[in-house]
């Protein structure tokens, strides 16, 4: 087995728990600003010390309320400030919370609740309040609830005025490292959701050695917009480690309206998923053709990739650095602008980004270091380094982490961010581990330096009939990167050849279709069935078929008439697919593909 491990940096405190986190951090810059709340025509700050009597004030009210040390706490709540706040009270109470994804359905969020025990439920809207109160009758170990946004936070507050501080600091010193921090469950691709035990330490070594690792992008002074849902690790993992970093944070859950609040927040570093840069990029390049500069822009693209590449390559042609600062006053500055300005550095996961996006991002003067990581790996295992970035690679571990790649070619890791198991399934964690190591599911590589590369998804793995092993995301990342293309699912396994559903992406294919000649306010249900559309589609399929055997490649794809999305079950929370709950509900749509002579070509399905 080829291995890779990094020392911590930093000496492990087995005492330690995530409370000490925010107490250093107000011990050393008490007046430096943690957090900014949005107010008309701007943001106000919040200090670290503001912050922290903040969260002693609602952790009294907890107290007060009979909320007792151990206790669970489900948190239903989209990405805001309050969502940290509450998550450190919970802990200086002495409790822990177990986050509900704010568009979790009734009876997903009554398994959480009975499963882990919750005593307790806050929810923020009252959209979410009533999902909790259809299932209520069947929780009742629930012996308070709260609701943000009726102001429930601030009433606890003033419940808790005559809880002395000693209280306090007594509970917030209870847990150590090896307890319990919070209960999360998986966002369920596949089965029932289970319930991942993340430790005190795991947070707190974790955030003290991922620091060092990347000091460029987590320092005192920095700044970051959270836009991803908060209920997931890998927001909730940077949140916790910008209030050890003295990273200034602000919140906008309503992607629709990022690019306005990143105008005005102007942050130094972004935290997204790949479909986000995406976005971005589709959407500038719509932007440039609905203006007559459609050319200009992938001309300018062209070239900043082809920047980047001679940067690796350790030598830029006059000729390209002509072109490349003309495209940078044409175009480049622009979008740097419209992203605030300040950014210099995003951290990017769950998917791969892809190596062009990877190289136009980095000629913009963005470098997207890609990581990876799980819930049961407490969001981050690896992420590239400022001083040796590698793009398409997802970094070597992070200090105190080890990573593996089992004969099958399996990665497996262990380290200081290793879950404690999954809650009272022993059956489901002996599965996941092999000794300390823990078996993420993924396939990858390992290069000469350590630095992992993920090539496929161990269970996503198709075999034709004809034996041929095919890795989906190899096909599937690269098509939808196509500016009308919502989601891509490659199908194929003991069938003779493979295929794909295609979905159409709502929000950019009105877009799209006015800047080709079309009309824009067809529905996905015609635009499935417009040649234009198929045509554009087919041309992304024979690019991503161009990297790949014949074997490998794409024969046929089918366009549904809807998108997937998490409403209709189809995507987690952070937009992954769930592929057997796709593969089982479009199995007519699938085996349809295979009954006629294989060609490549577009067919509109309507269902």
């Amino acid at each position: 087995m080829k291995e890779h491990d990094v020392p911590a940096l930093v000496p492990a405190d087995p005492s330690a728990n995530a409370t000490d986190l925010l107490v250093d951090r107000v011990r050393e810059t008490p007046d430096l600003p943690l957090f900014a709340l949005p107010v008309a025509g701007g943001w106000e700050d919040v200090t670290a010390a503001e912050f922290l009597a903040q969260v002693v004030a609602l952790a009294k009210g907890f107290v007060v309320s009979g909320v007792q040390p151990g206790d669970k706490i489900g948190l239903m709540c989209k990405t805001r400030y309050e969502w940290t706040l509450v998550d450190f009270a919970t802990w200086f109470a002495g409790a822990l919370l177990v986050p509900v994804y704010e568009t979790s359905s009734p009876s997903q969020l009554q398994w959480n609740m009975i499963d882990s025990g919750a005593t307790a439920m806050i929810t923020e809207t009252p959209d979410h309040f009533a999902r909790f109160d259809e299932v209520r009758a069947d929780l009742p170990l629930i012996a308070n609830t709260w609701q943000i946004d009726l102001g429930d936070l601030d009433k606890l507050a003033a419940k808790g005025v005559d809880v002395p501080d000693e209280e306090i600091e007594r509970r917030r010193n209870l847990a150590d490292g090896a307890d319990m921090a919070t209960l999360i469950y998986t966002s369920g691709t596949t089965g029932r959701p289970k319930g991942c035990v993340l430790t005190h330490s795991n947070f707190v070594e974790l955030a003290r050695n991922a620091q060092k690792a990347v000091p460029e992008v987590v320092h005192p002074g920095a700044t970051t917009l959270l836009f991803i849902t908060t209920a997931h690790i890998f927001a909730r993992f940077i949140a916790i480690l910008a209030v050890h970093g003295g990273v200034k944070v602000g919140h906008q859950p309503d992607t629709k309206q990022l690019l306005p609040s990143l105008g005005t927040f102007k942050p130094t570093f972004l935290l997204a998923v790949p479909r986000v840069f995406e976005k971005v990029y589709n959407s500038s390049e719509q932007k440039a053709e609905a203006g007559g500069k459609g050319k200009i822009f992938r001309a300018a693209a062209d070239v900043a990739v082809a920047h980047s590449k001679a940067v690796d390559a350790g030598s830029v042609p006059l000729s390209l650095k002509v072109k490349f600062a003309l495209f940078d006053r044409l175009v480049f500055t622009k979008i740097r602008k419209a992203m605030g300005g300040n950014v210099k550095y995003a951290v990017s996961g769950s998917a791969p980004l892809g190596l062009r996006l990877g190289h136009f991002y980095r000629s913009l003067g963005i470098t997207i270091l890609e990581g990876y990581g799980l819930t049961e790996t407490t969001a981050p295992v690896s992420i590239n380094r400022v001083s040796n970035f590698k793009i398409g690679k997802v970094g070597p571990p992070l200090p105190g982490c080890s990573v593996r790649i089992a004969p099958d070619g399996e990665i497996q890791a262990k380290g200081i961010n290793i879950f404690d198991g999954y809650w009272r399934n022993e059956a489901a964690t002996t599965e996941v581990f092999d000794g300390d190591w823990f078996k993420t599911g993924d396939i990858g590589e390992i290069d000469d330096e350590g630095y992992l590369e993920i090539t496929g998804r161990k269970k996503e793995i198709i075999v034709t009939a004809g034996g041929k092993n095919v890795a989906p995301a190899a096909l599937e990342d690269p098509i939808r990167a196509n500016p009308i293309i919502g989601q891509v699912i490659v199908v194929g396994d003991q069938k003779p050849f493979i295929s794909a559903l295609v979905t159409l992406d709502e929000e950019m294919l009105p877009v799209w279709l006015h800047n080709n000649g079309e009309d824009a306010s067809q529905g996905t249900a015609a635009a499935a069935r417009n040649p234009k559309v198929l045509a554009e589609i087919q041309r992304a399929v024979d690019a991503a078929n161009a990297e790949v055997s014949r074997a490998e490649s794409i024969r046929k794809f089918v366009v549904l008439d809807h998108e997937l999305t998490e409403a209709s079950g189809h995507l987690t929370p952070k937009l992954s697919i769930k592929r057997s709950v796709i593969l089982q509900d479009f199995a007519e749509v699938i085996e349809g593909m295979y009954v006629s002579t294989p060609v490549t070509e577009g067919n509109a399905i309507v269902g």
